[in-house]
């Protein structure tokens, strides 16, 4: 697609975020019933929580200017520079098995993906488990954390948290991580946040109605993963390992084969492309 008409390099963004431009952009016909807009909160995915344990309905979503205890994968600190990128969490409280849980993350990152690409002209890959990158580089411009709440053994609510970096200058991305990179350093233009934030929630809200049809978006979700039929470190809870992955399983597992032809099934963990001789 191509990207719309948008502010060059230096220029300001087009809308800033706020209650009622968010409210207004997503309109009365939609599945996100309740929008809840910090300036700034410690963590999205624990006001969305915190908002699922008081009884929020399905379709809630939290949406901040700034972070300032924002999580990654495997306890990391997620940084985020106030008013440049899209920091929201998602409220589902889905049909599903606990081990099913993991489908809401392939769909949002497909979700998110496709936003990337309507609203910025910007097409990016994803790596597993959970980020989306910038090809060939593979820099990460976004991140999916997803945390679940139980009922005993029922699964009462899944949150999706997604970190998109937007409009975050070129000079500012080696303080947030090496490998960071941003729709601006790629582009050279800003993008309207409230744009991409509206894109992102149509393609999550088609995407769901799909998956309560009982379809899993695994297939569509494995033929975007860059991380597949390629040589890789992936570094877990359990130590790290080396080996080309293969596949993944039907609840998003990544399944590594060895070089001794030992196939292993990782759940989580960290992934980067790998030399032969590592």
């Amino acid at each position: 697609m191509e990207s719309r008409n948008l502010p060059l390099l230096g220029e300001d963004p087009l809308t800033e975020l706020g209650q009622r431009q968010i409210e207004s952009a997503l309109g009365q016909a939609t599945f996100w019933r309740k929008v809840v807009y910090l300036p700034t909160v410690g963590s999205t995915n624990d006001a969305a929580k915190d908002l699922a344990a008081r009884g929020a309905p399905e379709g809630t979503v939290v949406v901040a200017d700034e972070q300032t205890a924002g999580r990654g994968r495997l306890g990391r600190c997620w940084l985020a520079p106030p008013s440049t990128c899209l920091l929201c969490s998602l409220l589902f409280r889905p049909a599903l098995s606990l081990a099913q849980a993991n489908r809401l993350t392939m769909l949002s990152s497909l979700a998110a993906a496709d936003a990337v690409n309507e609203v910025a002209g910007l097409r990016v890959s994803l790596k597993w488990p959970n980020d989306l990158i910038v090809p060939p580089t593979w820099k990460k411009l976004s991140g999916v954390l997803t945390e679940t709440g139980m009922v005993g053994a029922q699964l009462d609510f899944v949150v999706v948290g997604v970190g998109v970096n937007v409009n975050v200058p070129p000079e500012a991305l080696p303080d947030l991580d090496p490998n960071a990179t941003s729709i601006l350093a790629e582009t050279g233009r800003v993008v309207d946040r409230l744009a991409l934030l509206t894109a992102f929630l149509a393609e999550v809200e088609r995407r769901y109605e799909t998956l309560r049809t009982g379809a899993n978006p695994r297939q569509e979700w494995a033929g975007r993963l860059a991380t597949l039929g390629r040589l890789v470190k992936a570094t877990t809870s359990d130590g790290v390992f080396t080996g080309v992955a293969e596949s993944v399983d039907e609840d998003g597992a990544l399944l590594l084969r060895a070089s001794d032809g030992a196939l292993r099934r990782l759940l989580a963990g960290d992934v980067t492309l790998a030399r032969s001789a590592d």
